[in-house]
């Protein structure tokens, strides 16, 4: 069971999220809205997982990922995206992000995605 922070500026989203990796087992330990809570909460609570979406005001997910990696290179981090978004993705695996799952998506996609992104 992993402690999950779940970053997205839909509640929706985050709601789907929640239940996707809660049904799994895993803790979720925090929700962020924007890059920079997302940022502020992973220094207070160390989580196992991060679900990081892309596209949000005042910090979007690329740039609060690369903070985080930048803090704890070990940080595990899905992004969580529309279509569409195909170049921030490679950008994004290759500062570090373990997986990404293009929305909308089935539950199980983002549960495989948390399993092999916490090995």
């Amino acid at each position: 069971m992993a402690k999950v922070l779940i970053v997205d500026d839909a509640k929706f989203m985050r709601i789907l999220v929640k239940d996707a990796l809660g049904s799994a087992g895993h803790e979720i330990v925090g929700e962020a809205e924007n890059g920079n809570q997302a940022v502020d909460l992973f220094k207070k609570l160390k989580p196992d997982l991060i679900t990081m979406d892309i596209t949000m005001r005042e910090k979007d997910g690329i740039e609060a990922a690369g903070e985080i990696l930048a803090m704890d290179p070990t940080a595990r981090i899905i992004m969580v995206t529309a279509l569409g978004q195909e170049n921030l993705l490679t950008k994004a695996i290759k500062m570090g992000v373990k997986d990404f799952v293009v929305k909308p998506f089935p539950p199980g996609r983002l549960q495989k995605a948390a399993e092999k992104a916490l090995l």
